[in-house]
């Protein structure tokens, strides 16, 4: 493949949005609970193994229960319900203790409705996952059964039998259809391939890798990187069943950069999926690629929102769809206003870091609006709607910033900010509780300092 300079107008970028005549939606803080006082704690790419922002789903509802892992301070994976909408935790310590300090080692839930399990993949990074799943009915009954270590099987090295060799980033994803699926990376930073494994209530399969690593890419400094990994904002099922990916790139030759301190991220794509994540399509709805066949690579065709390496760029962010099917998705980096050569993504990032929100029009282009608040920190944001469509972004530290759906979410404003509850980094929260209540549960920890273990806790929203 020749090499490509990916230059794409296919967004309208705005600068910080004036003001509008619609008031930005509120949220009321309902309960703030406390899961453990002791969770471990460690600093590990400036996040926290409890708390980041990729895992899908850190917490998680179902049946009239919420579910929430975490790891304790002896470093002993932990699982815990509660009935809704305020019953006392139980817990549950599975028998497995994290293997390093390291933040990608995180712990991922998921549920498969066809025969009420609850799966658990944690503590991998390039390394072969743990697995977890408990007995059939534990959580589409969840009222008739006890709540202990004996209603969950033995801790596996692979999908009962399906190995996956080394991966990264396990994520569960639910289908239209109640089947559960897995994505995972193969490979490494800047040298790997997102894949998907499916579980039909019955058996787990491996549908295969769905990107590619190889392709050029020409940065604007005429250096050519020949692999990549893709990263995902998410994979998001909206209405009608179409399955949402949007992504970064991320380059395996540092050579790309303007300065060794930044990030080889590059540019935001997005791909679809009307077959369940078999087929994959661009924005204009041209075939991109095959899971299991011809992968998904690197090209114009897939990006809606370019920018160039230099801009400390983040990866993973977040995305959500709206009831109307509207892709949106957060992304943040440091505008060229600051500086058009990031030199240390950390430093520069929590000085100059800004977050902004892209989406989809009906006429296929893109809007970007930067948010109006610094994120003063490296970490990432979370995106997520209420039933009347308006947007609400979760910063780092647990602060919240709304938009209106009658203002087109240009009426950006701080409608949580509570300093108090020393939250550190980034949060993950509980979409299905949201979709099924309209309540919002954030899984956030406390700061603390060196390897001190700090308190875990979730504070749920009533939005709008």
């Amino acid at each position: 493949m020749r090499p490509i300079t990916l230059l794409l107008a296919a967004c309208v970028a705005l600068a910080v949005p004036a003001p509008a005549a619609a008031v930005a939606p509120p949220v009321t803080l309902l309960a703030d609970t406390q899961l453990d006082p002791t969770a471990l704690y460690f600093v590990s790419f400036d996040g926290l193994v409890n708390n980041q922002s990729f895992q899908q789903d850190a917490i998680v509802s179902h049946a009239g229960y919420q579910y929430a892992a975490w790891y304790t301070a002896d470093r002993s994976a932990v699982i815990a319900r509660r009935a809704l909408p305020a019953g006392a935790w139980e817990r549950v310590v599975l028998p497995h203790r994290l293997s390093t300090n390291d933040s990608h080692n995180v712990i991922s839930l998921g549920i498969s409705p066809t025969d009420g399990r609850l799966h658990v993949a944690m503590d991998t990074h390039n390394t072969t996952v743990f697995y977890v799943k408990s007995e059939a009915g534990l959580v589409s009954a969840p009222a008739s059964r006890t709540w202990t270590a004996a209603r969950f099987g033995a801790v596996q090295r692979n999908l009962d039998g399906l190995a996956l060799g080394s991966i990264t980033y396990p994520q569960f994803v639910r289908t239209p259809e109640n089947r559960l699926q897995l994505s995972y990376r193969t490979g490494g930073s800047g040298n790997g391939t997102n894949e998907l494994a499916e579980y039909d209530g019955t058996a787990w399969r491996r549908l295969g890798r769905w990107s590619s690593a190889t392709g050029s890419y020409r940065a604007p400094n005429g250096v050519t990187s020949t692999t990549r990994n893709m990263y995902l904002h998410g994979l998001t099922y909206g209405p009608g069943g179409r399955l949402h990916a949007a992504f970064t790139w991320r380059e395996g030759n540092a050579g790309v950069l303007c300065n060794a301190g930044g990030l080889t991220n590059h540019d935001t794509g997005y791909v679809y999926s009307d077959d369940r994540g078999r087929t994959w399509r661009t924005p204009a709805g041209a075939v991109a690629g095959s899971t299991g066949g011809s992968a998904v690579a690197v090209s114009p065709s897939l990006v809606v929102d370019p920018l160039d390496p230099n801009h400390g760029l983040m990866n993973q962010e977040s995305q959500a769809v709206d009831s109307t099917g509207t892709p949106h998705v957060v992304i943040s980096y440091v505008p060229g206003r600051f500086t058009q050569c990031v030199t240390g993504y950390a430093a520069d990032r929590t000085r100059w870091g800004r977050a902004f929100h892209v989406f989809r029009n009906s006429n296929g282009t893109w809007t970007k609006r930067e948010i109006p608040v610094p994120l003063n920190s490296t970490g990432r944001t979370r995106i997520v709607f209420d039933r009347n469509d308006n947007a609400y972004l979760i910063l780092p530290f647990g602060r919240i910033v709304a938009a209106s759906r009658a203002s087109n979410w240009t009426d950006w404003a701080t409608v949580f900010d509570r300093p108090a509850n020393n939250a550190f980094g980034e949060v993950t929260v509980d979409y299905a509780r949201l979709a099924g209540e309209g309540v919002l549960s954030v899984l956030y920890q406390q700061r603390s300092t060196g390897t001190t273990p700090s308190p875990i806790r979730v504070a749920d929203f009533r939005l709008g």
